[in-house]
């Protein structure tokens, strides 16, 4: 049968990226606790396409990604080189987006419960080389220390969202980099608190009040302290319950 894609294009101009979006798979993810749970992602893939060809061959991402069942490292490796030799391109991309389920326990009563956290795992090959990034959003509560500094009673606090994204050299688990986001704000969040662990949550969030600044400069910190991160970038945005707009900081390190 003819091969359309393959033709001369009408106009000949290269495209940085051509692919497939917003496919919905099945995938296990590494679990540090459990060994594996299940997710669904949400995956991104393209190529580069020359100027010569009118269009690259749709069906190729899918039968790329058919054989994948278990998001990690090697597995994105493989599958970078595998879309760039199906595709005949220079450069192949990829992204992964999924929700991964920790339990933590509520502070004074000890009960657990599952939060969720939006992760994504990106890579890039160009060269013959992969270049992948792990991803992750989490939630924090901070305290305003201005606010806690002029005021005689109280003081406004907010959530803010830590979104930080970390190149990887070897194992990189997500729960390290939700880890350094929990510890990194005024306080962390849970899924269940009874009226003993609010009062610990809201005691403890107080005695340690966090310009949306200070909180992407202690995230920063703890990424470039750990082993095998390897470049980062740490964004903040501070939901502000006093304000009718958000606070944010950003530290670009992905350069290393």
């Amino acid at each position: 049968m003819r091969d359309v894609q393959s033709g001369p294009a009408d106009v000949p101009l290269r495209i940085d990226r051509v692919g497939v979006k917003s496919l919905s798979i099945p995938l296990t993810v590494r679990d540090r606790a459990r060994g594996e749970q299940r997710t669904v992602a949400r995956v991104d893939l393209s190529v580069d396409l020359p100027a010569r060809f009118k269009g690259t061959h749709m069906s190729r991402f899918l039968e790329a990604l058919r054989g994948m069942d278990t998001l990690d490292m090697p597995g994105c490796t493989r599958l970078l080189h595998d879309l760039r030799d199906r595709l005949q391109a220079r450069s192949a991309h990829l992204c992964f987006q999924f929700s991964y389920f920790l339990e933590h326990r509520a502070p004074a009563t000890g009960i657990p419960a599952l939060v969720d956290y939006a992760c994504f795992l990106r890579g890039t090959m160009r060269d013959a080389e992969a270049e992948l990034a792990l991803g992750v959003e989490v939630p924090v509560m901070t305290v305003c220390p201005c606010s806690k500094a002029i005021s005689r009673e109280g003081a406004h606090s907010q959530r803010a969202m830590i979104r930080m994204e970390a190149g990887c050299s070897g194992m990189l688990w997500l729960e390290d980099l939700i880890d350094i986001g929990r510890e990194s704000g005024s306080s962390p969040v849970y899924a269940l608190l009874k009226r003993e662990d609010e009062k610990f949550v809201t005691e403890a969030a107080f005695a340690a009040p966090a310009f949306v600044e200070d909180v992407v400069r202690n995230a920063a910190s703890r990424l470039a302290a750990h082993p095998r991160v390897r470049g980062f970038r740490v964004e903040v945005e501070s939901m502000e319950s006093i304000h009718n707009h958000s606070a944010y900081a950003c530290i670009d390190q992905m350069d290393g």
